[in-house]
């Protein structure tokens, strides 16, 4: 590959719906537990420590599931509306 070349990153849209219904239900489950729950997931993500996530409801498990890079990728598109 050239060096001058941009590679390209491609997440599916079956990728996309799983990430987005994790996101929600791990959002949910904080929220049960009284966490502010975007804090929670920047925390999250920014870190990589899982113990952010409340493990009510599976959630600790759930955002395991996603990369973190995925679940970064979904926010921005959404910020932008894309």
């Amino acid at each position: 590959m050239n060096m001058d070349e941009t590679m390209r990153f491609d997440v599916e849209k079956e990728q996309n719906t799983k990430a987005k219904e994790i996101l929600k239900e791990v959002y949910e489950a904080l929220k049960e537990k009284g966490y502010n729950p975007i804090n929670q997931i920047v925390g999250y993500i920014l870190s990589g420590d899982p113990t952010y996530i409340t493990s009510h409801k599976g959630a600790r498990n759930l955002i395991r599931q996603i990369e973190r890079d995925e679940l970064l990728e979904k926010m921005v598109k959404e910020y932008i509306d894309e």
